[in-house]
């Protein structure tokens, strides 16, 4: 690696030396050629010299002999100090190296090219990083004669175990396997038709069938990348180069980039593939995507940064868990962990967004974020509490059980719960104080996740550090929702979730007598709001979601305010009253840990 920094150096220093003077004389042309040759071979060992006195030698050396610019030197100074033994001196060098906002081109180049793989992932997650000091990705492969993306991704996908699996796993495999044959024997011999079950298609007509079929195959592959044995099985098969080239392919085409960076991220769990990882030029894409004004493209990088630097992150951040604050290396010391847990249909990021109006609501940050936001947690709250870490989780949910590809068990609340209690006790919630921030169904969930605590002694720093709850319209007791779609069966098939939501719901209601009992001894806050305005389901259909005394929990104030039930989680601006007492609430609630 050194080596390639040297001739950088050698280049420059012959370009920025005097031209020879222009000879029509052949034999002095040669002379001069000569002469160029023996001065590379000089400023080559001068320069390999000292790279192996900075790099291999005791740090305290002195340069003083070394004939080499002290610019230059501070470089190599620097690269020498990030492989130190003493975690605060690397530590000191990445951050040292992030603020160089002067240096010439190839001295970009150098680190780019000598740094470790612990320097190159600091670098990506320090938030002031010129990416110049990121190596453009290595060439991809050539595709196999007669072999498209398509094809190579439904291989990937094949060569993986298919035997004792997890049923969703199963699913989402078969559909996906079932679906891109039909459409590659399309391609190659007749016309396009519907295969399987032929509904995802129908829904969206408008779509190409091949990005449609890739689309199966990446959910699928996300779910295997959650099996750390699977994740070897699509590095050794190339699946690492592959999906470079589907998200070069597919830049404007955010859901394909999405489930990349899901299954990258998942990856990045396996400490073991870090290095094959960072040589696949990933970190480079990543280093890019970070710094992206998209809130979930910024967000889905920042997890898998933050999964490979191990230097200064110990939690793992697991497939649907997305901190938003802070997303970069930061001296900042956190505190405390704000959670958001968002409801049915819900999503991580766009159930937290600005109220909208005449807004973009298209994810895109505005460039003036105290005006209008696509997620008020990573811009607003960030801001009035940088002490704080922020974390949306992520799961999915449907209405309908028509388009179902998993076994209905597993939308249980009480699966979910369990499912998202792991993934974030292993993300580190628990080692500091709580916040809990929930919407709809989402408070549901959250209930259900403490009481789990409060049964597993390994989960208990849980209870012990949470501090409060932040209810928005949430059905303790149910929803007219339910009722609606059940009795006048406006919804085919009805989902559990939805069913799970019902008034005479008896699990519903031992989770809120079960929660009651639970939360009496308990030293947390609660803070409940409601919407009072009814919601649009569809164009026709007006309801009040969560009626004011389902939202009463029995603890702590309930706050009724005049939104509907999308709005209620969604302040219209930073000095709206639902955001204010929001902060307000967590700042009181958080007083004492925040002064330490």
């Amino acid at each position: 690696m050194s080596l390639a920094a040297c001739c950088v150096i050698c280049y420059r220093r012959m370009g920025t030396s005097t031209p020879p003077p222009k000879s029509s004389t052949y034999w002095r042309e040669i002379r001069i050629t000569y002469q160029a040759r023996k001065e590379l071979h000089k400023a080559v060992r001068k320069v390999l010299a000292t790279s192996a006195r900075i790099l291999r030698g005791p740090f305290a050396d002195t340069f003083s002999t070394v004939d080499i610019e002290d610019h230059d030197c501070a470089v190599w100074l620097l690269l020498r100090k990030s492989r130190s033994d003493d975690r605060a001196a690397r530590l000191q060098a990445v951050q040292e190296m992030s603020e160089a906002h002067h240096w010439h081109d190839y001295q970009y180049r150098i680190i780019a090219q000598a740094c470790d793989m612990r320097t190159l992932t600091g670098l990506a997650r320090s938030k002031e990083s010129d990416l110049r000091f990121f190596l453009r990705p290595p060439p991809l492969p050539s595709l196999k004669e007669d072999s498209s993306t398509e094809e190579e991704l439904r291989h990937l996908l094949a060569s993986l175990p298919q035997t004792d699996l997890d049923e969703c796993i199963q699913c989402f495999t078969a559909l996906a396997l079932s679906e891109s044959s039909q459409s590659l024997a399309a391609q190659k011999g007749g016309l396009w038709c519907f295969g399987g079950n032929g509904l995802p298609y129908a829904e969206s007509f408008g779509e190409v069938p091949s990005a449609t079929v890739e689309m199966f195959c990446l959910e699928a592959l996300v779910k295997h990348s959650e099996i750390p044995t699977h994740c070897d099985k699509i590095e050794a098969n190339g699946g690492l180069q592959l999906l470079q080239r589907l998200y070069q392919l597919h830049k404007d085409c955010p859901k394909v980039q999405r489930n990349i960076m899901r299954i990258l991220g998942n990856m990045a769990l396996n400490e073991h593939l870090h290095s094959t990882i960072v040589r696949s030029g990933w970190v480079s894409i990543l280093a890019e995507a970070i710094k992206s004004q998209h809130i979930m493209e910024a967000s889905h990088a920042a997890r898998t940064l933050a999964n490979l630097d191990r230097e200064t992150v110990p939690d793992k951040y697991q497939d649907g868990v997305y901190v938003l604050h802070p997303q970069y290396r930061t001296s900042q010391p956190v505190k405390a962990d704000v959670l958001f847990i968002h409801g049915l249909m819900g999503a991580a990021f766009k159930t937290w967004r600005q109220q909208d109006s005449d807004q973009d609501s298209t994810g895109k940050a505005s460039e003036d974020e105290s005006k209008h936001t696509a997620c008020w947690p990573k811009s607003w709250l960030a801001r009035d509490c940088p002490a704080l870490r922020i974390i949306s989780v992520e799961y999915d949910t449907s209405l309908s059980d028509w388009r179902a590809k998993c076994p209905t068990e597993r939308k249980s609340i009480a699966f979910r719960s369990n499912e998202l209690l792991r993934k974030l006790r292993a993300a580190g919630v628990g080692d500091r104080p709580v916040i809990w921030v929930s919407h709809s169904m989402g408070g549901l969930l959250v209930k259900k996740m403490l009481l789990e605590a409060s049964k597993k002694p390994e989960m208990s720093t849980i209870i012990n550090n949470t501090r409060g709850i932040i209810f928005y319209s949430v059905p303790h007791h149910g929803s007219h929702l339910a009722e609606y779609s059940v009795n006048i069966r406006y919804l085919l098939f009805p989902s559990l979730e939805v069913k799970e939501l019902s008034k005479d719901s008896p699990a519903l209601k031992t989770l809120q007598d079960d929660f009651l009992e639970f939360a009496k001894d308990k030293n947390f806050q609660v803070l409940s709001f409601v919407e009072t305005l009814p919601t649009y389901i569809g164009s026709m259909i007006k309801l009040h979601v969560v009626p004011l005394e389902s939202a009463d929990l029995g603890l702590g104030d309930l706050i009724p305010v005049d939104v509907n039930h999308l709005n209620i989680c969604k302040p219209k601006k930073k000095d709206a009253f639902l955001y204010q007492r929001t902060l307000q609430f967590i700042r009181d609630a958080l007083a004492k840990d925040l002064e330490n």
